[in-house]
């Protein structure tokens, strides 16, 4: 942009020069070089607070499908990468020996609870002790519980999607066996439910970006178009900035200046669901700052735009 705009400058001074309205001296001639030294001071360097541009990522969570009880698996209805709605089935463990536990604990549990009606009854007949009824009461609610407990793990043989999204990179199968350890996911499954786009700012740029500040992303999953939005909040920690608790003492290590992280959200959600995850692009932010600088950061994001139909990069 800077370029256009020093040709253009130059086409209208030779053009002013031929038709003899200026004398070519020397002020003229140095007149280029004070020309792109004041664009640069004036609107091109101030552009990079007042509308910063960044790279833009889009992501999604993953969720690690780990089932809650062990078992060997009868039914994977589920396919890879076919959209689901939260709590449809993703696979079925053996339910038999989940079932058989919960029918020993009833049976104990309806013998339980007669004891408990007769030693009530000798007890109002003053013919029994207080103690044998607290301990058969106590029986029956610890039963009760272990009966709870069981139909839970029953309940969790039919494990079932949390949220909408889909299921990637599916190898489980019928007949895997598989176990409740936090280590051993089964499933990767991506929530679609909420989309996450991030732009990264460098630290110098980033000084006056707030929330709510309008902002325009385009794509290479989708090149030529611009898509409105806002700032949704700005991240306030990197990893460079992070401290993890250690027993070592502090080690000195080289220090980088980390891009910031500004969390985006478009104006049509919709558009932000289409985008497969990984999807990566551009995004300018417009400031309350220098805002004659926003016209010209826009013809550039354009610009990109446009370059996206051949730039893979």
């Amino acid at each position: 942009m800077i370029i256009a705009m020093l040709c253009v400058y130059l086409v209208l001074l030779f053009t002013l020069v031929h038709f003899g309205v200026i004398r070519f001296n020397l002020f003229w001639k140095a007149s280029p070089f004070i020309v792109l030294l004041l664009l640069n001071i004036g609107l091109f360097i101030p552009m990079g607070w007042g509308a910063p541009q960044g790279s833009v990522l889009l992501l999604r969570n993953s969720v690690s499908i780990v089932p809650d009880v062990a078992g060997e698996v009868i039914d994977v209805p589920v396919e890879a990468n076919k959209p689901l709605k939260a709590g449809d089935i993703l696979f079925r463990i053996d339910p038999v020996p989940y079932e058989a536990q919960v029918k020993a604990i009833e049976a104990q549990l309806k013998l339980s609870v007669t004891r408990l009606a007769q030693m009530t009854q000798l007890f109002e007949r003053d013919s029994g002790r207080g103690f044998d009824v607290e301990q058969r009461q106590s029986e029956v609610d610890q039963l009760k519980a272990q009966l709870e407990s069981a139909k839970w793990n029953l309940d969790k043989t039919t494990v079932r999607a949390p949220a909408d999204g889909y299921v990637t990179n599916l190898g489980l199968r019928k007949g895997a066996r598989v176990a409740n350890l936090p280590l051993a996911p089964v499933m990767a499954f991506i929530d679609t439910s909420d989309t996450i786009i991030g732009a990264e700012i460098a630290q110098i740029d980033a000084r006056y970006v707030e929330a709510g500040q309008p902002v325009e992303v385009t794509f290479k999953f989708l090149p030529g178009q611009v898509y409105a939005g806002k700032v949704e909040s700005v991240l306030q920690a990197v990893a460079s900035g992070q401290v993890q608790t250690s027993g070592a003492a502090v080690a000195s290590k080289a220090v980088a200046s980390a891009q910031f992280v500004v969390r985006i959200r478009l104006d049509d959600a919709e558009i932000a669901r289409r985008f497969p995850a990984g999807s990566t692009g551009d995004a300018a932010i417009f400031t309350e700052h220098v805002k004659l600088a926003h016209i010209i950061r826009k013809v550039l994001l354009r610009q990109i735009a446009i370059t996206n139909y051949v730039n893979p990069f």
